[in-house]
């Protein structure tokens, strides 16, 4: 039986998934490999306060990474420690002494991946990431592998527990942004500073990482619009409702004839979509391919268990590989390119769309009018009006339109005079309906 040394870096709670999996599960392993995963070291800053029983007979437990890195009877280094900086010199350095890399980090892939790609390349080193997406939902290997002889046309996915989390229990409480967080906060489903996950940010990184696979060329962090879920309210879930439909932060990428889009923002869907029906912190990728129309991935999406099953999935698939003298068996991004981080990426502002625009008034005259003609300059025509007496408060009442199919500048240009009128109280909300 083969035996494969790993090494990890980084002890917190995937860590800890992580390790539990391969203790437990360690006769399984074998039986279903041929395998014996060895965990020889573990680095983490701390190591000495968390020391259990899982890992008190690991041969080397230290505070230093490059101890770990230099050894040369490890096989793979596997990063959890997350950020950018720090994890990018430990991996960089890991790949320069020869060491197979298995990480669940997002944010460097999506801020780094393509320097990183190319020096694993230049080393002959694999790279596993399974972990950094969709947490145990195993969505890179489809896009990689079992999609292969499919052009993949167009993904929707739901990739942040968080947020989805809190869109569900704004619907189920009847309930306001501010207090559905604090509850998210308190049940430990979101972080004291949650920025990361409400303003879309963290799907935006994982948006980036799946289209790079699935388009065939790299996207960077940079080049994915980002929108975020703090401004909606109870109102816009409560009239989502009445539109048959429901609110999800979707992560959307599409193969245009010439161009990709990639873009995170809330989005309106109708109920009869299969995204409609993913709650609480669960996670969803929806694909639609030239072979295989349409699938849909469904699990968990984070957790120390979930991501630590893809974490073991991606340690045992290069442990595999390298038994077999086979480092090459499937690129790191499924196809073989150099890694130009120079996609055509489509404008947002050139996307057609339905929106929800709430607007946040004065109660007086004219109002409407006034904002249907600034609309109207633009070339946006409307659907519908929605405005009630019981959202009157202090004088002040939203205001609800859903326009016609508009390119995404018209709105934004047109949003941009209206917010700017003496009769208008916030910031508007604009919101895409998917048809």
């Amino acid at each position: 039986m083969k035996s494969i040394n790993i090494g990890i870096v980084g002890y917190g709670t995937v860590g800890h998934g992580v390790v539990n999996l391969l203790r437990n599960n360690n006769e399984l392993i074998k039986q279903n490999s041929n395998i014996n995963i060895n965990l020889c070291g573990i680095a983490d800053r701390n190591i000495n306060r968390k020391i259990d029983d899982n890992i008190k007979n690991v041969d080397i437990l230290t505070i230093d990474p490059i101890e770990l890195i230099n050894d040369p009877s490890v096989d793979i280094i596997v990063e959890l420690i997350g950020g950018i900086n720090e994890a990018r010199y430990i991996i960089s350095e890991s790949i320069k002494k020869g060491k197979h890399i298995v990480t669940a980090n997002k944010s460097l892939l999506a801020t780094h991946g393509y320097k990183l790609f190319k020096l694993a390349d230049e080393y002959n080193v694999l790279m596993g990431f399974e972990g950094a997406v969709a947490g145990g939902i195993p969505i890179i290997r489809v896009l990689k592998e079992d999609m292969c002889v499919n052009d993949i046309r167009e993904i929707y996915a739901i990739l942040n527990g968080t947020c989805n989390y809190i869109l569900t229990q704004m619907e189920l409480q009847k309930s306001e942004f501010e207090n559905v967080l604090l509850e998210a906060q308190q049940a430990g489903y979101a972080e004291s500073d949650p920025a990361f996950d409400i303003e879309g940010i963290d799907s935006a990184h994982k948006l980036a990482i799946i289209a790079s696979i699935a388009f065939n060329t790299m996207v960077s962090i940079k080049q994915v619009y980002v929108e975020g879920i703090s401004k909606v309210k109870h109102i816009d879930i409560e009239l989502a409702e009445e539109l048959n439909g429901k609110i999800k932060l979707l992560a959307i990428a599409k193969r245009n004839q010439n161009n990709i889009e990639v873009r995170v923002h809330p989005t309106i869907i109708p109920k009869r979509y299969f995204l409609a029906d993913v709650m609480d912190v669960y996670n969803a990728v929806y694909i639609r391919t030239s072979k295989v129309d349409r699938t849909m991935h469904y699990g968990r999406g984070a957790g120390g268990l979930p991501t630590g099953s893809a974490v073991v999935a991606d340690i045992l698939s290069i442990a595999k590989d390298i038994s077999f003298c086979d480092k090459k068996r499937v690129p790191i991004l499924g196809y073989n390119n150099s890694y130009n981080e120079e996609s055509n990426i489509c404008d947002i502002n050139d996307i057609v769309s339905t929106f929800y625009l709430r607007f946040t008034v004065d109660d007086q005259p004219s109002v409407l009018s006034k904002i249907t003609g600034i609309l109207g300059e633009h070339n946006i025509s409307i659907v519908s009006a929605i405005q009630r007496g019981e959202w009157l408060r202090n004088g002040i009442i939203p205001l609800v339109l859903i326009t016609h199919e508009t390119e995404g500048r018209n709105i934004f240009n047109s949003v941009e005079r209206i917010d700017k009128l003496p009769f208008v109280r916030d910031k508007t909300l604009v919101m895409r309906v998917e048809r």
